[in-house]
């Protein structure tokens, strides 16, 4: 795409919102809700987080409120572009039985209106190719992802303020815009300075009809840039030393992360690349109805390793070891490349603070 660079003053943000509008998107941003930055549908620039700002550490997210303008001073919430497209809870099909016994099957067919998402950042983009890679596979679509995933318009945000949690930069993915996008913004002082990145994206660009971004605004957004990479201290190792981890089954640390660990799943929720689930059926009181359920679930459930009955994973030491290994190691060979965005979000919402890039680091050194 042609990536000539225009400027949106801040005080006709909604002119944007309004052009979605009128391209019949429902508009979905950045809100803060129960304390966390979530995205939810909005109708103007007021509902946005202005002046809030983001403090995350090993099992703890604070927001923090000022007086400041800006909306997007922020890293990541706890939800990310997952639940948008692959549901935490869905009926999927179901089967229904008339007076005569004769079943009748059919697809959960769900109406999906064109919507646009506003806030997205880079890592999540990273995340959410690699979930079209698993629920996109050619001749194997999953239908209702891809009828999600068709109706959705994203407008990326360069991430401007990593939060402490931060590894973005390690893993490739951040904190800029790379891919992904149909519009990308940076958010400066006065303003948005805006690229488009398909024809979708284009066409919203061209009918706001701005002025070109200055040579002192584009060096603004440089700067910031350079100032979010240079403020991340965590680090992920590179792909190979990664696969380590598959030839260190029985190393020692596995147990000590294991005495910490409390096998409850937050990691694999609020990680926006997992998409393990189950599927059961429920049926209505007088049996005529019965639907397929699929739900999200996580290695960290014991009976998610069942074999014959039994869970082949059985504590919490392999169950770590799976998801680490798995994310980290099994993926290259299934993606060609790790699991890992560097979100940072399993370690915030890890309730004792596990933090991966550490755990990594220790199991992978050499202990020779």
């Amino acid at each position: 795409m042609n990536q000539e660079q225009k400027f949106l003053p801040r005080h006709d943000l909604d002119r944007l919102l309004q052009q979605l509008k009128e391209e019949s998107y429902n508009c979905l941003g950045p809100v803060v809700r129960d304390g966390a930055i979530q995205y939810l549908p909005i109708t103007d620039s007021s509902d946005l987080p202005a002046g809030v700002e983001l403090d995350q550490v090993p099992a703890a997210y604070q927001l923090e409120f000022t007086d400041g303008d800006r909306l997007f001073n922020w890293s990541n919430g706890p939800q990310a572009l997952k639940p948008l497209l692959f549901r935490p809870r869905e009926n999927i099909w179901q089967v229904q039985r008339d007076s005569s016994g004769n079943l009748a099957f059919s697809q959960a067919d769900e109406s999906v209106e064109p919507t646009a998402v506003i806030g997205v950042r880079a890592c999540d983009l990273a995340a959410l190719e690699l979930q079209d890679r698993h629920f996109l596979v050619p001749g194997a679509e999953d239908p209702h992802y891809k009828k999600r995933r068709d109706s959705l318009l994203l407008i990326g945000v360069d991430c401007s303020q990593p939060s402490d949690t931060c590894f973005c930069v390690s893993t490739g993915d951040g904190p800029d815009l790379r891919s992904g996008f149909d519009l990308a913004m940076t958010e400066l002082e006065d303003g948005f300075v805006l690229r488009a990145g398909t024809k979708r994206g284009q066409k919203i660009l061209d009918a706001l009809n701005l002025s070109a971004a200055t040579e002192t605004q584009l060096q603004q957004v440089a700067i910031q840039s350079e100032q979010a990479t240079a403020r991340q201290r965590r680090l992920l190792p590179d792909a190979g030393v990664q696969k380590l981890l598959l030839q260190r089954p029985e190393h020692p640390h596995w147990q000590n992360v294991a005495e910490r660990c409390t096998a409850c799943g937050s990691c694999t929720s609020v990680c926006p690349t997992c998409f393990c689930f189950s599927e059961h059926s429920e049926t209505n009181l007088d049996a005529s109805v019965s639907q397929q359920v699929r739900e999200w679930s996580s290695c960290f459930i014991p009976n998610h390793s069942n074999s014959h009955g039994h869970p082949v994973r059985a504590d919490i030491a392999s169950r770590y070891r799976q998801w680490l290994t798995h994310k980290l190691a099994g993926w290259q060979e299934q993606f060609g490349r790790s699991g890992c965005v560097g979100c940072g979000r399993c370690i915030s919402w890890c309730p004792v603070g596990i933090d991966i890039t550490q755990e990594v680091n220790k199991l992978v050194e050499d202990t020779g």
